[in-house]
Order: structure tokens, then sequence, then C-alpha cells
């Protein structure tokens, strides 16, 4: 009796034995290829980008990271097109399509506001200079004409209005930096 048991127990593990395995082999691709509906884009520059807030303007963009979206499969590079779109406080990227070896199909997908900021071309230590050179250069004419000559504070007091001036009239625009990853969701 004993001998039987033994027999059918080897008889009924070995089957068993294959099916865990191959479940086993099976689960490791389900997690490598997990769904996913953020995708981490960059965009195809290598210098810095401005946009106009209140401007469309069309972009492609590449995946930075391999990911799978609505069961295709994107690997690292593959280009995105859409736009980025006007939104209160700056632009937001719309994709439209996706376009991997030599096929394209619809994506839709957006990104959360990238915000808009004052031009740092505008606001940077050379523009600053630049316009306190300016605003010097007007306080000194100022006093010369209106006043008992050019003084040291005709000239500071210019340079200082022209720093001013020039940091509130600057630009607001939305920067890209290289490599700036862009979080779209996937709808």
């Amino acid at each position: 009796m004993k001998i039987r048991n033994l027999a059918l127990l080897s008889l009924l593990t070995i089957p068993v034995a294959p099916l865990v395995l191959s479940d086993i082999a099976s689960a490791a691709p389900i997690e490598q290829t997990k769904q996913a509906t953020l995708i981490q884009v960059v965009a195809q520059s290598d210098e810095t980008l401005y946009f106009n807030p209140d401007t469309i303007y069309e972009l492609p963009v590449v995946t930075d990271v391999p990911v799978v979206v609505n069961g295709l499969n994107l690997p690292k590079g593959t280009v995105i097109n859409g736009r980025l779109e006007p939104v209160e406080g700056g632009l937001r990227y719309v994709a439209d399509d996706i376009e991997a070896g030599g096929f394209r199909t619809l994506l839709s997908a957006n990104s959360d506001v990238l915000h808009d900021v004052k031009d740092p071309r505008e606001t940077s230590a050379g523009s600053i200079a630049g316009d306190a050179a300016i605003g010097a250069a007007g306080g000194a004419v100022l006093g010369a004409i209106l006043g008992d000559g050019i003084g040291l504070g005709e000239v500071l007091g210019g340079a200082a209005a022209g720093v001013v001036v020039g940091n509130v009239t600057a630009q607001r625009i939305v920067v890209i930096e290289p490599g700036e990853s862009i979080i779209l969701q996937a709808q």
C-alpha cells in the first residue's frame, strides 16, 4: 500500500513541476512589460528651447525610457508627434501619434502645464548690465539737461531704474532645457 502511494505521489508531482516552472518563467516578461499610462519624453534638441506661451508649436519628442502604452511597446527613442498648446500659466504638450519602426498609430496623451517664466535671456547678468548701462546713460543725460550737471546720484539712479524696468518688462516664456523630461499622461 505504501508503494502505491509513493508511485501515485510521483505521478502527481511530475506533471505539476513543469507547470509551476513555466508559470515562473512567464512571470518575468510580464513584469518587464507592465502597462503604463505615463510616458517620459524629451525634446530632440541639444539647445535650450524658448516658446511664447500664446502660440501653438508643432514639436516632435522622443521617449526617454522604454514603456508599454495601450498594448504598444515603445522602445527608447520612439518618436511622438504633437504640439505645445497655450493654457493658463504656460503651455501643455498634446500628443497626436506615435511613429516607430516604419509605422504610425494614434496616441492621445498630454502633459501637465509647462509653466512660463520671465525670459532668462532678458534677466541674465549681461542683460541686467546692459539695462543698467542704458539707465545710467539716461540718468546722466537727464541730470545734464534738467539738473546741475552729471553727478553720481543721477548715474546710479538711472542705472537702478534701468535694471528695474528691464526686469519688469521681461517677456514671459516657456523654457525647455536639453534633456529635460516631460511626462505625458496617456488617455
